[in-house]
């Protein structure tokens, strides 16, 4: 008889997500889980404790965004259900995490016990995610959980979505079946279609005057940024991207000309990309946000858009081609060029900053921090006024700017940061948040410091909601005006600032770019009636849906 010892259903998890790439995971203790995490503690995967489990999950969606794949651990009820709102966001916007809860044991559901964080069948919490997730399983089987584990994890890979996995606390140690491993079948572009629209493309790019790109969300997320630039250096092509994908391109390449949205653009970008006569649009999701609330002038009749496994050349449909295959053959078709790109916008320049008693504005604040930025910086942006300023900020290397730009959740910035700097520890991330997102879920800012982290926090600080008032003003858009410098007091070794003026702005920003061994925030006083240019437009689109008008 085989005495062989196999991996145990929580050890096989491990070792699959460790192979996966994750080498962290984010979450909060409780009971029905604390069988994983003790054996997360001695595997090679780190566990960073988040101060709740909904920033545990927007942690694991940054990480995802820097490496490919992310994971939280909680517990069931209490603790998964407070995920829902940021895997949602995950699915939304198409980042690969692996929710994994713990559960009740198999024995203790069979006696069907009136047991702690229970709110319904056990099913109950399984079929909420499936609606939010790719994939769900609950390991309750022995023989087939290795199976179902692979699975899951192929499945994220592939779909690029959330995925979850239940475990019930009796089976962690369980002693697991090996199964022979599964030939997963990879999605395969017809030949046929793929020769036919490449030919088409090629054809019309070369007969075109002012052919030129519009990236969006999907390079990024299905790695083909390298390819992109291949395409755009070869064919000689300008390129702007979308909100979605802002960074999908170095945004400093001479290629590239900024954001498109519609009406939301500066007149430059609106302007080149509205007058082409053959737009090329990889990867790019024609959600409200990437439209301009459906703003934007795109003739599809002088587009080729490849996406979702398809390309659409004008009223031509080719099916079954994927965004690889067509980017790559694309690449290799086009007519190698080698005249110059067209003249790119200046860069944001604050011209005379510091000037003297100036009080802060948006404007400046973006235009400093533009200037500021390094090739090692992340930049990660929650939603509100500091996004829509953010439009115009050029980071220096491709995916190096993350926002809940589609899903738009408040509260994601501070705990994706975290993320993106445990899965890029020689980087340093720049957070622009606004003070209500702050206040959601700004307390990741202790666990910064409690790891040592350096992030620099620029707060956008009007003691309100600046997105809603600039649609609908009342008193339900006041906050409460926090002393956001002073949260090293009660969150650890910080350095925090306030800053009303430019010159106060000026000190604090220099030195938080100096001080490297602990996070900075930067406490910024805004007019409630100051708001960027493209939030102003966004505004004036909105308020009459909120009203009632169509």
């Amino acid at each position: 008889m085989s005495t062989a010892k196999f991996d145990t259903i929580g050890q096989y998890l491990l070792k699959r997500l460790y192979d996966a790439g994750v080498k962290h995971i984010f979450g909060v203790p409780g009971d029905y889980v604390l069988g994983f995490y003790d054996l997360m503690v001695k595997s090679p995967i780190q566990h960073i404790g988040t101060t709740r489990e909904d920033t545990a999950a927007f942690a694991a969606d940054g990480y995802a965004r820097c490496v490919g794949m992310g994971a939280l651990a909680v517990t069931y009820g209490v603790g998964a259900l407070n995920t829902v709102n940021a895997i949602a966001g995950a699915y939304a916007e198409s980042s690969p995490v692996v929710v994994i809860s713990g559960a009740p044991g198999v024995r203790e559901q069979l006696d069907d016990p009136l047991i702690h964080h229970r709110f319904g069948p056990f099913s109950f919490q399984r079929e909420i995610f499936e609606r939010i997730t790719c994939a769900t399983v609950v390991l309750n089987d022995p023989v087939i959980a290795f199976r179902q584990i692979d699975r899951a994890i192929e499945t994220a890979r592939r779909l690029c979505k959330p995925v979850y996995i239940e475990i019930p606390r009796d089976l962690v140690m369980a002693e697991g079946y090996p199964i022979p491993a599964e030939t997963a079948e990879p999605f395969a572009s017809d030949q046929t279609a793929l020769s036919e629209a490449v030919a088409e493309a090629t054809e019309l790019l070369a007969k075109s005057v002012s052919p030129m790109i519009i990236a969006g969300i999907e390079l990024h997320r299905r790695g083909l940024q390298g390819a992109l630039v291949e395409l755009v250096e070869r064919a000689r092509l300008p390129v702007v991207a979308t909100l979605s994908g802002k960074s999908v391109i170095a945004e400093r390449h001479p290629a590239y000309l900024g954001i498109y949205e519609g009406a939301m653009s500066s007149e430059n970008a609106r302007y080149i990309v509205e007058q082409s006569d053959l737009l090329l649009m990889l990867g790019v999701t024609l959600n409200d946000v990437d439209t301009g609330i459906y703003t934007a002038k795109l003739d599809p009749h002088h587009m080729i858009r490849a996406a979702l496994d398809e390309v659409v050349i004008s009223a031509h449909h080719y099916p079954h081609v994927a965004l690889a295959d067509f980017l790559s053959a694309l690449v290799r078709a086009v007519k190698t060029r080698s005249e110059g790109f067209p003249s790119t916008p200046a860069a944001l320049q604050a011209k005379g900053f510091p000037e003297p008693n100036r009080p802060m504005t948006i404007a400046r604040l973006v235009e400093r921090l533009n200037q500021a930025l390094s090739p090692e910086m992340i930049v990660v942006c929650d939603v509100g006024d500091c996004l829509f300023a953010a439009i115009d900020l050029q980071v220096h290397e491709q995916s190096e700017f993350f926002a809940s730009s589609f899903y738009a959740t408040m509260g994601f910035a501070m705990p994706a940061a975290l993320g993106a700097q445990i899965a890029r520890p020689d980087h340093r991330v720049l957070i622009l948040v606004g003070d209500g997102a702050f206040q959601m879920t700004g307390t990741e800012l202790s666990t910064f410091a409690r790891h040592g982290l350096n992030p620099i926090v620029v707060v956008f600080n009007n003691c309100g909601y600046s997105t809603e008032r600039g649609i609908l003003e009342g008193p339900f858009n006041d906050i409460s005006c926090w002393r956001f410098d002073r949260l090293g007091e009660v969150f650890g070794p910080l350095n925090g600032y306030d800053a009303a003026t430019e010159e106060a702005f000026e000190e604090a920003l220099m030195n938080s770019l100096n001080n490297r061994t602990m996070p900075s925030i930067i406490n910024v006083h805004l007019s409630i009636d100051d708001a960027s240019s493209a939030m102003k437009r966004l505004a004036e689109h909105l308020k009459s849906r909120v009203k009632g008008g169509i």
